[in-house]
């Protein structure tokens, strides 16, 4: 059920958490490659004894009582965010920005393979945004989205498609969880 991340074994990190409806998910991250190390896991013993397995830190492997101190310090805490409202998320009003945007590129790798597809090449070019600058450049064209409208804003709407679309098929583990509402048909990526 908590099986590792192919490629992701052996990280330095440390745990993170994040609340979806009234949920609490944990999970490792590699603060250094800004990389999701683990699938979310809503148990606090289970988070302890993956990261025990699975993840180090600077001073080399711990034992579960270890990580669960780490597990408890996520409860209340993070080096991701500031506010506790940045990682606290419903499904009803769900939107794809911010810390959400971040989760969703370093759990896949940053890999912007999205822009290969020619429509999201041009749009990206005619945007201006440096290749290297994709969580910026999404989150702009999400929030240009939502306040003119998709139908008015092809560019950003190609880029925003592209790679959310893109970005979720290739989530590890069970992330896509997290990102289910944008795969509905019924809902656009503009939330």
């Amino acid at each position: 059920m908590n099986e590792a991340i192919d490629g992701r074994i052996g990280h330095v990190g440390g745990i993170e958490s994040l609340t979806l409806d009234g949920r609490r998910y944990f999970f490792g991250f590699d603060y250094k490659s800004d990389l999701v190390v683990s699938p979310l896991i809503d148990d606090p013993d289970a988070m302890a004894a993956f990261a025990s397995e699975h993840m180090r830190q600077n001073t080399g492997k711990h034992d579960e009582a270890y990580w669960a101190e780490l597990v408890d310090w996520a409860v209340e805490y993070s080096d991701l965010v500031e506010e506790d409202a940045d990682r606290d998320f419903t499904t009803e009003d769900l939107r794809l920005e911010g810390h959400l945007l971040y989760l969703l590129a370093s759990a896949t790798e940053w890999d912007c393979s999205f822009a290969a597809e020619p429509q999201a090449q041009e749009a990206f070019g005619r945007l201006g945004f440096d290749e290297g600058d994709i969580e910026h450049c999404v989150e702009h064209c999400l929030q240009v989205i939502r306040r003119d409208g998709w139908d008015t804003r092809p560019d950003e709407w190609a880029v925003a498609r592209f790679f959310v679309t893109s970005a979720i098929d290739r989530l590890p583990g069970n992330w896509r969880l997290l990102y289910a509402t944008f795969v509905d048909p019924g809902r656009n990526v503009a939330g």
